[in-house]
């Protein structure tokens, strides 16, 4: 967006949104988060937080801006991340990472610890948690999972476990069966994924631009899908620098399809496509440049 570009200020907008508004709010979200909003996100940071002048009944985007450059209330940065993070996600999304996952699993030293760093409304980490009983033949398999994201919305939803019933519209009879239970009267149309599921995760919230994670797990397997995308490089090699040490030597880095991590970062080398595992020579520089 050039400096001079004109104040939007059509009849159609119910709140004020300049240019200068736009930058604010880039600025905020990517200190907070780490999120490089793109300039076309313009209208849809608008209809995002004009939500939040009304349930705040601020009357403008700069004194709602300014309220939050001063400290603002906690509450209220969490519901501006919140605004701003987008969580898109299905059940077995990106469907060639689950038999790669099973195989690991398989070959893997018990107890196994996963961690899904983007788990949005829940879908990511009951994928790996079915893949695990399918991979044990068990409800019960030797896996823990830490899911956690930045919303804490979408982290309530994930931590219920209840979701439409057209949500499995991809998922095999069988599965669905074996894994969701099906609600009935009122709760007619919404399934419930079953309790031994959602006794194998906990869900937490983590920005993963924060100084302490609270996480000193060592993980035999990170999934990290379709977050990067949203920061730029230099956060991109950060993150990745700090996930190489909570990873076990033959642990796996999942990423997204459109997300490649080798010119981020020196202490992963790529498996296969979007798999990466610890370089032992490029881990081991990559710690003496930390330490």
């Amino acid at each position: 967006m050039k400096p001079n570009s004109q104040a939007r200020s059509e009849g159609s907008k119910e709140f004020e949104f300049t240019a200068r508004d736009f930058e604010r709010v880039r600025t905020l979200i990517y200190k907070k988060a780490g999120i490089a909003l793109a300039e076309s996100k313009q209208e849809m940071v608008y209809s995002r937080l004009a939500r939040r002048l009304r349930a705040t009944g601020i009357g403008s985007f700069v004194t709602y801006l300014d309220k939050l450059e001063q400290g603002g209330d906690a509450e209220e940065w969490e519901a501006f991340t919140n605004a701003l993070t987008t969580n898109l996600t299905s059940f077995f999304r990106e469907a060639h990472h689950f038999p790669i996952l099973a195989d690991h699993l398989k070959k893997t030293k018990e107890p196994i610890e996963i961690w899904c760093s983007a788990a949005s409304t829940g879908e990511e980490p009951y994928s790996i948690a079915m893949t695990a009983c399918e991979a044990f033949n068990t409800l019960t398999p030797p896996v823990r999972i830490i899911a956690t994201d930045i919303d804490t919305n979408v982290l309530n939803t994930g931590a219920n476990g209840v979701y439409s019933i057209d949500r499995l519209d991809k998922m095999s009879p069988e599965r669905a069966k074996r894994f969701f239970l099906r609600g009935k009267g009122e709760r007619e149309g919404l399934v419930r994924v079953r309790p031994e599921l959602r006794q194998m995760i906990t869900f937490k919230q983590v920005n993963l631009l924060a100084d302490n994670w609270g996480i000193n797990t060592q993980f035999d397997v990170i999934f990290c899908r379709n977050v990067m995308i949203y920061f730029d490089k230099p956060t991109q090699g950060k993150i990745l620098d700090r996930f190489a040490p909570l990873m076990k030597p033959d642990g796996l880095l999942f990423a997204g399809h459109s997300e490649n991590f080798l010119y981020v970062c020196d202490a992963f080398k790529l498996r296969g496509k979007t798999v990466y595992e610890l370089d032992p020579e490029k881990k081991a520089r990559a710690q003496l440049r930390r330490a």
